[in-house]
């Protein structure tokens, strides 16, 4: 009998590595510094913000660094200054990477365990439906993100954050001047295509492995 990537076990799992699909990819743009080095001279944020590309790049780094889970220090820029609330909103910032970070390595684990079990079984269905589930997922996104890009940018900040922190001045947070709208919607994009790479990869996997199992 046919194995049906619905079945409760087998959803369930499929949810697991749609998880970790997605949260490895937030995992990968987050830390994939050329991207955002890249873009300090595509969208010319030196002429934008009036900082030298080096100076940019060090208080970029210094931000990404802060939103790792192994460090436990305070943000602090090397030469832009940063208000009270700014200091908040960063800190809710780092919750939320960090939360996804622990997703990552739990989903990854269990999907590990859950697979090898699997395999045992020869049932490999489950990776047909996670490719099913990831894709829903960026065709959503990618559907509003290219409706209405400053729409979904300020409503992701509303579904994620119960506070205007978000909204900074550049007299007081000169940050929001090294950190352009366009550069997250790249960051957003770059997501969505790990997520599609990582839904292809599961339907190709689970053709060559089911191929295998009815072979052997």
């Amino acid at each position: 009998m046919k194995n049906k990537w619905y079945s409760p076990d087998s959803l369930i799992l499929a949810v697991i590595y749609m998880l970790f699909i997605i949260s490895f990819s937030v995992v990968i743009t987050l830390n994939f510094r050329p991207l955002y080095y890249f873009d300090i001279g595509h969208l010319d944020i030196p002429a934008e913000s009036g900082y030298p590309a080096d100076e940019i790049r060090e208080n970029y780094d210094a931000l990404i660094d802060y939103n790792s889970m192994f460090n436990h220090s305070e943000l602090k820029f090397p030469t832009l200054a940063m208000s009270d609330t700014g200091r908040i909103h960063f800190v809710e910032v780092k919750n939320i990477f960090v939360a996804v970070q622990y997703l990552c390595i739990a989903a990854f684990l269990a999907a590990l365990v859950w697979t090898v079990i699997k395999a045992k079984k020869k049932d490999f269905s489950f990776l047909f439906g996670a490719s099913l589930l990831s894709i829903v997922v960026p065709a959503v996104l990618g559907a509003l993100i290219a409706l209405n890009w400053d729409n979904f940018f300020v409503t992701f900040h509303h579904i994620f954050f119960n506070n205007d922190y978000w909204i900074f001045d550049a007299a007081t947070d000169p940050v929001i001047t090294i950190l352009p709208d366009t550069f997250f919607m790249h960051c957003a994009l770059m997501i969505l295509g790990g997520v599609v790479l990582g839904s292809i990869l599961c339907f190709a996997a689970e053709k060559i492995l089911a191929k295998r199992s009815r072979r052997a």
